[in-house]
């Protein structure tokens, strides 16, 4: 497959198109000061909780591409209930679950090139073996949503790529 492109907005010449992104921390872990955060909360790559606000988990939430066999990739934190919470750390290095419900959460990251996203109800599919859960967004008319329920054009990745890659 050809990944080469040449990016609109600086007319370079790119052999690679990265298919993920993600979010390092949820939102409000970002909002708070480095002493509430060492007072009242704990992050990992894959947990984060903060007393009195929530428990994070990072999940993956994927794009179909058209005519591609790669999902373009955002990884994204979503809260949880603790019920939620202590299933998907029972669950998180087991073989893949059958039959095992989604944990219900709300999505608290917004992605730049989208409108707000936090607070889009969430569904997170755990997959086991060590792997990040995939985040499912609620059907909406949101942008995002849309993505992930149509799928994107690999014009689109570029373009997006394009676009976060050349933030000012």
């Amino acid at each position: 497959m050809d990944y080469s492109w040449t990016c609109h907005c600086c007319g370079k010449r790119y052999e690679t198109l990265p298919f993920d992104f993600a979010a390092d921390a949820p939102a409000p872990w970002l909002e708070l000061s480095e002493q509430d955060r060492e007072k009242r909360g704990a992050i990992t790559r894959d947990v984060c909780v903060i007393e009195n606000e929530g428990i994070f988990i990072r999940g993956c939430l994927e794009i179909p591409v058209f005519d591609h066999p790669e999902a373009f990739m955002w990884g994204l934190w979503a809260s949880v209930s603790e019920q939620s919470y202590q299933r998907i750390l029972e669950l998180w290095d087991a073989p893949i679950p059958e039959n095992e419900p989604p944990k219900f959460g709300w999505l608290c990251n917004s992605v730049s090139i989208y409108p707000p996203a936090i607070g889009l109800k969430t569904n997170l599919h755990l997959r086991g073996g060590g792997q990040r859960p995939l985040i499912e967004l609620e059907p909406t008319d949101h942008p995002l949503a849309l993505d992930q329920r149509n799928g994107i054009s690999m014009e689109r990745v570029k373009e997006i790529v394009a676009e976060l890659l050349h933030r000012p």
